[in-house]
């Protein structure tokens, strides 16, 4: 499998992800930590990788998604955005509708 089938599977695999420096519990750069808090604020499950552990995927994922820095949050398979575009989602009350809508169709799916 090549590593853009790889993005191409863990984004369609997962209706929220974050794509990050480190993981949400011990993040390794500013921009990730304040992203994966806003995400953690929301109150859903959420999936990440962990780019720092995965060299071809941070090499390859800022190509496919046309979208050059980490952290990249992508909801339903949608690229949302980086770190500011993150927490002024978060500020205006958007992250939380778009994620919480996200992790419900998850719930509805399931049945």
């Amino acid at each position: 499998m090549s590593v853009i089938d790889t993005i191409k599977e863990q984004i369609e695999g997962n209706d929220i992800l974050l794509y990050m420096k480190g993981t949400p519990r011990f993040p390794q750069c500013g921009f990730s930590s304040r992203a994966s808090e806003a995400v953690m604020a929301c109150g859903e499950r959420f999936a990440f990788v962990n780019i720092l552990e995965n060299p071809d995927i941070r090499a390859e994922l800022p190509k496919y998604a046309n979208w050059p820095t980490f952290p990249q949050l992508w909801v339903k398979g949608e690229l949302i955005g980086g770190c500011d575009i993150i927490c002024e989602m978060s500020e205006n009350g958007e992250l939380a509708e778009v994620i919480k809508a996200a992790a419900g169709s998850e719930e509805q799916n399931a049945e």
